[in-house]
């Protein structure tokens, strides 16, 4: 029975959303916070931080210096395993802004990091591909930006 259970669309879901009284919108925004771990952080974005970006950016930043003390750089294999945590909790950041400028900016901030190591990641094809496709991540990001803003952003790529 649990395979013909299919989610509802957006559109769906919107319409919904749009005839329910103020009291049953926060109900059901408790509940999903309640539910999932990445819910109740998204709601801390929208509701705390969204209103200023490069704050929440600059905390981002802070929360990858932390988590780059942690890298043993000595084992190339833990350093791995720590970098793509460290991408996957920075790529979580980005979905939440939603914004071209965050993903381009922490993601530099991110290759920046990882150059000035210390960890011998062109000794290791996997870290090198990791590195290779922020900059491919950057450049995709950076294309979809105001032109004024690629100017400088495409500057910062070309140091890395």
């Amino acid at each position: 029975m649990a395979n013909n259970m299919k989610a509802a669309s957006i559109a769906e879901i919107k319409q919904a959303l749009e005839n329910c009284s103020a009291t049953k919108l926060s109900k059901l925004c408790l509940t999903l916070a309640r539910y999932k771990k990445d819910n109740k952080e998204m709601l801390t974005y929208l509701l705390f931080e969204a209103d200023d970006t490069d704050a929440y950016i600059n905390n981002v930043k802070l929360a990858m210096d932390e988590q780059f003390t942690e890298i043993n750089s000595s084992n190339l294999y833990f350093a791995k395993k720590t970098l793509r945590k460290i991408l996957r909790i920075t790529g979580k950041h980005i979905r939440y802004t939603a914004s071209k400028e965050a993903e381009a900016e922490l993601l530099i901030y991110f290759c920046h990091k990882l150059k000035s190591s210390g960890i011998p990641f062109d000794k290791s094809q996997v870290l090198v591909n990791l590195y290779q496709s922020q900059l491919k991540k950057i450049k995709t990001a950076v294309a979809g930006m105001h032109e004024d803003l690629q100017y400088d952003y495409l500057r910062e790529l070309e140091g890395l």
